[in-house]
């Protein structure tokens, strides 16, 4: 069930789809909302057809068997980088709203499952603190696709890109100060030479007129919202994500299968994955001087971006779609097998 169905999928005959559309309905936050009343509806119907039901934070008020959370509202909600922290306006006020009642709806949800899989080992720790219990958490890291996002090189003229020039990439929604290009933006002048390609949508961001105030106008690709982020990461030679709050950012590995090294904050799941070996992690993301220090570093030394981004790969590698549908359908036929064995009743939360 989803508000959106791929077409391969849709069309794909082991596959039967529901689609719920809810594109009408203003704001994300009534979205959800109106997504998970009519699912609910249709899995009160149809649950005695179905072995595992499998949903994603609280895109539903039915009961689950697995609860995959992808972002802990309650730990977001908490954290002193939160947006309402840093801006005090409407869409501040907003995101606080979205935010308090996406931790409410949560938590509910993570009672009714059976089992709440984290997607990374600092999700684990934020659902225990938020009070499931250790013994309802599996760990199931995302996976990513290998051929898809390989290493490579793409004709930078033809994407629009200078050559022979050291080029970052930020990829993320730069209509929220949540992925932090501001301290991307502010670390660039102290790393002259460096270009950076900034993939996401522009509409109603604040940051093309920053990089103007900041003299970067020359340096700064925005390329708005891109479908061809593998091509893309194959014209880069670093990749620079570090977000405010991450669970687990599929981009950044993306990006290390594609044989980039990573500079990322601990405020990213994905941190967990990038050693010295193949990358920078930044103990605060707020820091502009430690960031410029670590893209000076990567940007004039091709060995060692070389040498890092192989490691990338190698990391990335450990952790592919196959891998991850495996630990995935493993716990599907733990739960089939055991079915009466695991009930919502079960847990005290």
């Amino acid at each position: 069930m989803a508000s959106e169905i791929a077409s391969e999928l849709a069309s794909h005959p082991s596959a039967s789809c529901v689609l719920i559309p809810v594109a009408r309905w203003p704001t994300e936050l009534l979205r959800n909302q109106i997504f998970a009343w009519h699912n609910s509806r249709w899995l009160k119907r149809h649950r005695h057809r179905l072995d595992v039901v499998h949903v994603n934070g609280f895109t539903t008020w039915a009961a689950s068997d697995v609860n995959s959370a992808h972002f802990v509202h309650g730990s977001w909600l908490r954290s002193p980088l939160h947006t309402a922290r840093l801006r005090r306006d409407f869409y501040g006020g907003y995101q606080w709203l979205y935010t308090a009642l996406g931790a409410r709806w949560e938590r509910r949800a993570y009672r009714q499952a059976g089992v709440v899989v984290a997607v990374s080992e600092k999700v684990r720790k934020e659902l225990l603190e938020f009070g499931v219990p250790d013994r309802q958490i599996r760990i199931i890291q995302n996976g990513v696709d290998l051929q898809n996002f390989s290493p490579g090189l793409a004709d930078r003229n033809e994407l629009g890109f200078p050559e022979g020039v050291p080029l970052a990439l930020f990829v993320g929604d730069i209509s929220t100060p949540r992925k932090n290009l501001d301290t991307v933006l502010n670390a660039l002048p102290k790393v002259p030479g460096l270009h950076l390609a900034v993939a996401g949508s522009t509409a109603s961001s604040p940051y093309p007129q920053l990089a103007a105030q900041l003299g970067l106008s020359a340096r700064v690709h925005f390329l708005g919202h891109r479908q061809d982020v593998p091509q893309l990461m194959r014209a880069a030679d670093v990749f620079v994500f570090p977000s405010r709050y991450e669970a687990f950012p599929l981009v950044a590995l993306e990006a290390m299968a594609s044989g980039l090294p990573v500079i990322t904050a601990t405020t990213s799941g994905t941190a967990e994955l990038v050693g010295a070996e193949c990358g920078i992690v930044m103990d605060d993301p707020n820091d502009a001087d430690v960031l410029a220090v670590a893209l000076k570093r990567i940007a004039q030394d091709p060995e060692s971006r070389k040498r890092m981004g192989r490691a990338a790969r190698v990391v990335a590698e450990q952790h592919s779609w196959q891998q991850m549908s495996d630990r995935y359908l493993r716990l599907y036929e733990e739960i089939a097998q055991h079915e009466s064995a695991r009930k919502p009743e079960d847990f005290d939360l």
